[in-house]
């Protein structure tokens, strides 16, 4: 037993010390989340942290690349054009392409989120409104069903996650972080107060999730919702208050570090 919390002592110090080394706003340099540090107001940052984080996967210089490409199309005023847009003015997106999601997906993310700051007062309180006590993984199951109430095509719903459909939602995770944890470090915003750095998930990635195992902290082999539940369990004996800082240190020592 006493050999056991030396280890989770030993790892929770070299983590925690990877963590500050990451956690810093030079990690701003080179991540997505560059591009809703550009807004000042809440539904902007939140808004483009949204779109942002659907787009991010495959080459990191291409998903902020064509992140500034997407807030270029919504007039550098992502509420506002959410907001007040006509329908002619969504023609000017149907040749955003960023792999799979196209102006079709684009259009159709733009009348939902609409939709959701009209009649379901915005992220937020769809979020807050559906969390669970320690997890927020059914809030997102909700969120992505009000999302996709109105009339859509169906190629559209795969740039949403459910967990409860088995996905890791690293993608919608990865945003949670942005808008929850707190801002003293520059790099997360802190702006949705009313749910809490705890019920956190770790956005699970080929990086994070082959670090996470050779540090004994996922035994399962797929990245998937499964997966994800057993690293929350993991990282909150670590930190129950704030597991997902450990992002940071999995996503540095992969990436950066090819640990």
């Amino acid at each position: 037993m006493k050999k056991k919390q030396q280890d989770i002592r030993e790892l929770r110090e070299f983590l925690d010390l990877k963590v500050e080394q990451y956690n810093r706003p030079e990690f701003l340099a080179s991540d997505p989340i560059q591009i809703p540090h550009r807004f000042r107001e809440k539904e902007d940052i939140e808004i483009s942290g949204f779109l942002t984080a659907t787009i991010a996967w495959g080459n990191r210089k291409s998903i902020i690349s064509n992140a500034s490409l997407l807030m270029d199309l919504l007039d550098q005023a992502p509420y506002q054009f959410i907001i007040q847009h006509q329908e002619s003015d969504l023609n000017g997106l149907d040749d955003f392409v960023h792999r799979t999601f196209n102006g079709t997906d684009l259009r159709y993310f733009i009348r939902a989120l609409q939709n959701i700051y009209t009649h379901h007062g915005g992220m937020e309180a769809v979020f807050t409104q559906h969390s669970g006590e320690q997890s927020l993984q059914q809030a997102i199951s909700a969120f992505r069903t009000i999302f996709f109430t109105l009339d859509h095509e169906k190629r559209t719903e795969k740039h949403v996650s459910d967990p409860s459909r088995g996905s890791a939602a690293k993608r919608i995770n990865m945003f949670l972080r942005w808008m929850v944890r707190d801002a003293r470090t520059g790099v997360d915003f802190g702006l949705w107060k009313s749910l809490k750095p705890s019920q956190l998930s770790c956005p699970l990635d080929v990086h994070s999730g082959k670090v996470a195992r050779k540090l004994g902290l996922l035994t399962r082999k797929q990245n998937d919702a499964r997966a994800v539940q057993e690293l929350d369990e993991n990282l909150r004996r670590l930190d129950p208050l704030d597991p997902v800082k450990y992002d940071f240190a999995l996503f540095g020592l992969g990436v950066f570090e090819k640990f």
